[in-house]
C-alpha cells in the first residue's frame, strides 16, 4: 500500500502508463497478516515491468454495487493532471476505489502479477477487497514506475513496516547483488516474516513490535540506536507516514546525509 510520493531522489516514470483492466485468478494468505491476490488477464500481456519497486494505482469497484455491475466500472484512460480531475468528478455513488501498492511480482510465462495486502479486518476498503474478493472480479492497474533510484553511496539502509514490506523485499530482490547494507522490516507477527532474496552483503533485521505498539515506532528507534556503517548511505525508507519522515530528518540532521540520498514515502497514517 502506499500514499502519497514524496521520493527526494527521482523516481523512474514507467514505460507504459495504460490502464489495464485485470482479473483476479487466486487469492492467498500468505502469512498471518498478507494476503495475496494474483491478477491476470489478457490486458497484463502490455504490462511493463520494471522490478524493485514498482508501483501503481489500483482501481477498485465500489462495494455497494450490485454483483451483476461491479465488473463493469467506469474509468479514466490515464491519471495525468486532467484525468485525476476526470476521476474526482466521477458521481461517488459509481467512483472506483483508488489506493497505491507495489508488484510483489510478476510472472509473464504465467500472465500473472501478484499484489500483496496488508489484512487489518475492516478497516479499508482495500483491506476488505483483499480479503473478500474472489476468482473472477474485476480490478484496473495504472502503472506509475519506481521510486528506488539509489545515488552513488557506501552502502544502503533499507527500512519500513509492513506497508513497506512488498516494496522493500522487491528492491532487495532486484538489487544488485554486491550491494551491501542493512535492511529493518517491523512486523506485527514473527510469522509475517517473508523470504527477500536479498544479495548476500544485506542483513536483514525483522523487528517484531509489541501488541498495540503504533507501527514503525519500533523501527525507527532501532535504527537510530543501531551501530549503522560509517560513511555516506543510500536511504529507501516506507510505511507508516511518521517513520520515513521522522527517520529522514533524523539522517539528514544528525547523519549528515544527503538529501538527495534519501527515498522516503509515507504509504499510510496511523
Amino acid at each position: 500500500m502506499r500514499g502519497s510520493r514524496v521520493s527526494q531522489s527521482k523516481p523512474v516514470p514507467p514505460k507504459n502508463a495504460e490502464m489495464l483492466v485485470l482479473e483476479v485468478v487466486r487469492t492467498e494468505r500468505v502469512t498471518p497478516n498478507m494476503m495475496r491476490i494474483t491478477l491476470g488477464g489478457d490486458a497484463l500481456a502490455r504490462f511493463v515491468p520494471m522490478g524493485f519497486d514498482q508501483w501503481f494505482r489500483l482501481f477498485l469497484p465500489l462495494e455497494s454495487l450490485p454483483d451483476d455491475t461491479h465488473t463493469s466500472f467506469a474509468l479514466p484512460k490515464r491519471i495525468d493532471l486532467l484525468g485525476y480531475v476526470q476521476f474526482l468528478a466521477m458521481p461517488k455513488a459509481t467512483r472506483p476505489i483508488m489506493r497505491n501498492y507495489t508488484v510483489r511480482a510478476f510472472r509473464p510465462l504465467e500472465n500473472e502479477l501478484d499484489i500483496d495486502f496488508v489484512a487489518h479486518g475492516d478497516n479499508g476498503p482495500a483491506s476488505r477487497f483483499a480479503t473478500a474478493t474472489a476468482v473472477g472480479d474485476t480490478v484496473a492497474l495504472l502503472d506509475q514506475g519506481v521510486m528506488y533510484n539509489p545515488q552513488p553511496a557506501d552502502w544502503q539502509l533499507f527500512v519500513a513496516d509492513e506497508s513497506g514490506l512488498p516494496a522493500v523485499a522487491g528492491v532487495l530482490r532486484d538489487a544488485p547483488r554486491d550491494t551491501v547494507g542493512h535492511a529493518f522490516i517491523e512486523i506485527a507477527d514473527a510469522a509475517d516474516a517473508q523470504p527477500t532474496d536479498a544479495p548476500p552483503g544485506v542483513e536483514v533485521h525483522w523487528l517484531v513490535r509489541d501488541h498495540g505498539q503504533k507501527p514503525g515506532t519500533l523501527a525507527l528507534a532501532t535504527v537510530q540506536a543501531f551501530a549503522l556503517p560509517a560513511g555516506t548511505p543510500y536511504a529507501f525508507v516506507v510505511g507508516e507516514q511518521s517513520l520515513p519522515t521522522s527517520l529522514r530528518r533524523w539522517l539528514v540532521t544528525e547523519r549528515g546525509v544527503p538529501k538527495s540520498h534519501v527515498t522516503f514515502c509515507g504509504f499510510w497514517r496511523a
